[in-house]
C-alpha cells in the first residue's frame, strides 16, 4: 500500500507541473479575468451534462466533497480530453485542435468517512485577436491559468445524510500581451503584463437521499463556495519593437514597471441538485449552479468598457442506465450508458452580447479489467458566444476520457 501511495503522489506532482504548462483553452473569450472555466468534472459529471447530484460508492465525484463518505473502495482516475474547435465570425472560420488534462484524483475510504485529494485546472487563457482599422493594428494574445490542488474530506453523520468540505489551494499565471503597429510609425508599440496568482478558497457540500419505495430513491445535493480572495503579483514590461523576420519581436527600448501586489477575489457559488433512480440500475437528475458577479479590474488587463462581468448561472439535466450491472454473460448490459444537457450563462457580456453556452454530452462506462475497475468515455458538443456584432462563436467536439482503478489499500493483515 505504501509504495502505491508514494507512486500516486509522484504522479500528483508531475500532473501539478504538467497542468501548469499546457494550453487548456484556444478561446477569444479567455482574455478575460482568470479566462474560460477549465474544470468542469469528471468523466462521468460531464456525460450526464455536469450533472453532480449522484455519487456512488466506487466513482469520485469532484464537484460534491460529501460523496467521499460513499467510496467502499479506494478510487484512482484520471482524465484527459481531445477538443476541436471551430472559431467562425460572419464572413471566415479557423478550426484549431487541442489536447488537455483534465485531472489526477484519489479517494481513500474509512469506515463513514472519505478522504480526497488530487490536481485539476481551475481556468485557461489562451487567445490570439487582431482588430484593424485605417491607421493601425491591434494584436492580443494571451496564455496560462489557474490550477488547483485540493484535500476533500466526507463523512456521514447520520443515516442518509452525507456532509463534506474541501479547502484548495489555487495557483497560476497569466501573461497578456498587446501589439499596436501604427501607419508611417518605424517600431510599434508592445505591453506584456505577467500575473501571478495564488491562495486558497473552499467549497463544502451535502447530499441526501430519501427512499420513495423499495426501489425507487430521491437524492438530493447542495454545494457552496465562500467567495475567497488571492494574492496577486503584477508586473509590466513596455516597450518599442520592430517586427522581424518570421514574427519575431526586436526590442528596440523597454521599460520595466515596478511589480505591484493586490488582491483578487474569487465569486461566490451555490447549487442545489434533485434526482430520481434505482440504486444500480438508472437516474435522472437536474442541477441549477449561480455565481455571484466577479470582478477581476485588479488583474490590470481587459477590453474596457466592452467588457460587462454579471451574475452567471447554470442549468443541467442528464442520468444514466445500466441494463443489468451484474449480467454473468453479456457485457454489454454491464455498460453504463450516460446522456445530459446544459445550458450556461457565463456572465460575460461583451459589445453587449450575452456569451452563454448550450452543450450536449453523451457517455459510456465500461466495465475493464479488475471487478470494479472501469474506462469511461464521452462526447460533447457545445456552443460558446455568437457572430452578432462581428464576434466569434466557437462550435466545439469534446471527446474525453478517464481510467478509474479500483481497489483495498487498507487491508488488516492476519495470521493463523
Amino acid at each position: 500500500m505504501f509504495t502505491r501511495f508514494i507512486l500516486f503522489i509522484s504522479i500528483l506532482l508531475i500532473a501539478g507541473f504538467s497542468t501548469s504548462a499546457q494550453e487548456g483553452s484556444s478561446s477569444p473569450y479567455s482574455f478575460l479575468g482568470l479566462g474560460t472555466k477549465a474544470f468542469r468534472g469528471t468523466v462521468e459529471n460531464r456525460s450526464m451534462g455536469g450533472l453532480a447530484t449522484f455519487s456512488d460508492s466506487i466513482h469520485l465525484n469532484l464537484r460534491n466533497p460529501a460523496a467521499y463518505s460513499d467510496l467502499q473502495l479506494t478510487a484512482f482516475s484520471a482524465g484527459v480530453t481531445a477538443n476541436s474547435t471551430k472559431l467562425k465570425t460572419n464572413t471566415t472560420s479557423t478550426d484549431i485542435n487541442y489536447f488537455t488534462l483534465d485531472y489526477i484524483s484519489i479517494g481513500l475510504p474509512f469506515n463513514n468517512l472519505g478522504v480526497g485529494f488530487g490536481v485539476k485546472p481551475r481556468s485557461a487563457v489562451g487567445y490570439e485577436l487582431e482588430e484593424s482599422s485605417q491607421t493601425s493594428i491591434s494584436r492580443f494574445e494571451g496564455r496560462g491559468g489557474l490550477n488547483t490542488v485540493y484535500f476533500s474530506v466526507g463523512f456521514e453523520p447520520i443515516k442518509n445524510l452525507r456532509l463534506g468540505g474541501t479547502a484548495n489551494y489555487n495557483f497560476g499565471d497569466i501573461e497578456n500581451k498587446a501589439i499596436i503597429f501604427r501607419n508611417q510609425v518605424q517600431f510599434a508599440s508592445r505591453e506584456i503584463n505577467f500575473t501571478d496568482i495564488k491562495g486558497f478558497s473552499f467549497d463544502i457540500g451535502a447530499l441526501y437521499d430519501v427512499k420513495l419505495s423499495n426501489k425507487i430513491t430521491l437524492k438530493s445535493s447542495v454545494r457552496y463556495e465562500t467567495e475567497s480572495s488571492l494574492d496577486v503579483s503584477r508586473r509590466r514590461e513596455l516597450s518599442t519593437i520592430q517586427q522581424g523576420q518570421n514574427g519575431a519581436e526586436n526590442v528596440v527600448n523597454q521599460i520595466n514597471v515596478d511589480p505591484v501586489d493586490t488582491e483578487i477575489d474569487l465569486p461566490e457559488m451555490y447549487a442545489f441538485g434533485l434526482g430520481l433512480g434505482q440504486d444500480r440500475k438508472w437516474f435522472v437528475g437536474l442541477e441549477y449552479e449561480n455565481y455571484t458577479a466577479g470582478d477581476f479590474s485588479e488583474l490590470g488587463f481587459n477590453f474596457g468598457s466592452e467588457v460587462v462581468q454579471k451574475e452567471a448561472s447554470t442549468f443541467k439535466f442528464g442520468g444514466f442506465y445500466i441494463p443489468r450491472y451484474n449480467d454473468p454473460v453479456s457485457y454489454f448490459k454491464r455498460i453504463v450508458y450516460r446522456a445530459g444537457i446544459r445550458y450556461e450563462e457565463s456572465g460575460l457580456q461583451y459589445r453587449g452580447e450575452d456569451i452563454n453556452e448550450f452543450g450536449i454530452s453523451f457517455g459510456l462506462g465500461l466495465p475493464a479489467g479488475r471487478v470494479f475497475t472501469n474506462a469511461n468515455i464521452g462526447v460533447e458538443y457545445f456552443e460558446r458566444g455568437t457572430t452578432s456584432n462581428n464576434l466569434i462563436q466557437e462550435n466545439f467536439i469534446s471527446v474525453f476520457m478517464s481510467f478509474s482503478f479500483n481497489d483495498k489499500w487498507f487491508i488488516k493483515s492476519k495470521y493463523n
